[in-house]
């Protein structure tokens, strides 16, 4: 499980990271990863958006888990006060853990490897 002092829950972190920051995107998932300004000491923080496109509740709350599985072994990839938010697509819902593991690592490494090019939070 993901670190409850890495979870996303400002809403207006989501938008803001959702606007400007970097996205990527896979059959499966797509990221948008926000660096901040000021690198404070705070962590960085991932939230996730999976939308009723997906499934059903069970459906959703399976791929949530899933992703913030797997997030919890890259989390350490993301600089500090980095904020990234990983929306599912509806694909996502008949895949395997492995093959969404596999996607947001490849999603994540794209975004960070265009990072100093990504636009940065105020």
């Amino acid at each position: 499980m993901l670190p409850a002092d890495h979870r996303l829950t400002d809403p207006g972190s989501f938008r803001r990271a959702t606007k400007l920051g970097r996205r990527s995107g896979s059959r499966l998932l797509v990221t948008h990863l926000l660096l901040a300004e000021d690198a404070e000491q705070r962590p960085a923080q991932v939230g996730f958006v999976v939308s009723r496109a997906v499934g059903s509740a069970v459906r959703r709350n399976r791929v949530k888990r899933r992703l913030r599985h797997a997030m919890r072994d890259l989390v350490a990839l993301l600089p500090p006060a980095a904020v990234l938010v990983v929306r599912a697509q509806p694909a996502a819902a008949s895949s395997s853990s492995a093959e969404l593991a596999a996607d947001l690592d490849r999603c994540l490494r794209r975004s960070l490897a265009h990072a100093p090019s990504a636009r940065v939070a105020r």
